[in-house]
């Protein structure tokens, strides 16, 4: 079972050759590390376990994004990636797993850990196993080329997007990513929450609220970051996604370090209507 790309050629260069000159030109603009990192093939432990990653066009968010990327390559090819993303299009379920098989871009082609993924099933009772909602959702799609572009296929993936983006069901979410991660010492797994953070205000009031809701990411305060995005008119996409890295970190005992924080306007685009974006590490 393959799952082809939906995005490619709209939020990505669909040509190999020009996406990874474009990843490249994200890792060295000013707004990015200006450095492409080097891989660690020295296997050590990982201090870094969980991120936040932005998930626009590369143009705009390729940048912030490049800054999460730089500390998991430096840190060594994991063995299995969970990528949880938002559900843009309303399809399928509450929370959806792409079942089996691989995903394709144009960079190449990445399986799915089907034996990880059904340990998740197992653990947590609120994942389904639904195509529908990833067919044409971006939020995980756009991951993907960073990851290949520095470790091939060489790596495993789960891609689950939630739909139902409330504090129950991120602990749910954890509580089973925790168990499987300690039931499986020998995997070296990192969890990636994919969001875009304040859509379409203006520049000034996108930074507001953006502070507003990464103030609550620093202190691990997952029910206050709902409460914000909820209560407060924060237009932050994937913020199910984030309260499992934060509830995730607690259990570690990681700490959040911001690595970046920008908006469209910053990076390619005017400055009256900007997307939020960030960039996260969670770890000592």
């Amino acid at each position: 079972m393959k799952r082809l790309p939906a995005v490619a050629g709209s939020f990505y260069e669909s040509d190999p050759k020009k996406l990874k000159m474009q990843i490249e030109w994200s890792f060295r603009h000013n707004i990015g590390p200006r450095d492409i990192p080097k891989q660690s093939y020295e296997k050590k432990k990982r201090d870094n376990l969980f991120f936040v990653v932005p998930h626009a066009g590369y143009i705009y968010s390729g940048p912030v994004a490049a800054h999460s990327y730089y500390y998991l390559v430096s840190e060594g090819r994991p063995d299995v990636v969970i990528i949880l993303g938002p559900n843009h299009t309303g399809l399928g379920s509450y929370v959806s797993a792409w079942p089996k098989g691989e995903w394709e871009t144009p960079l190449g082609s990445v399986k799915i850990d089907e034996e990880i993924l059904m340990q998740l099933i197992k653990e947590s009772e609120v994942i389904d196993l639904d195509e529908k909602s990833h067919l044409y959702e971006h939020s995980i799609e756009v991951q993907l080329p960073f990851l290949q572009y520095f470790f091939g296929d060489n790596f495993k993936i789960v891609p689950i997007v939630i739909m139902m983006q409330t504090p129950e069901i991120a602990e749910f979410l954890a509580d089973a990513i925790y168990k499987v991660m300690q039931k499986n010492p020998d995997k070296d797994i990192v969890v990636l929450a994919s969001s875009d953070m304040n859509h379409y205000d203006p520049h000034e009031i996108t930074v507001k609220k953006d502070e507003e809701a990464i103030e609550k990411i620093q202190q691990l305060d997952y029910k206050g970051l709902y409460e914000v995005v909820e209560g407060k008119d924060v237009t932050l996409c994937g913020y199910g996604p984030i309260m499992v890295n934060l509830i995730l970190a607690k259990k570690f005992g990681k700490k959040a370090y911001i690595l970046k924080h920008a908006t469209s306007g910053d990076t390619s685009g005017p400055k009256d209507s900007v997307v939020g974006y960030l960039a996260a590490r969670f770890g000592s």
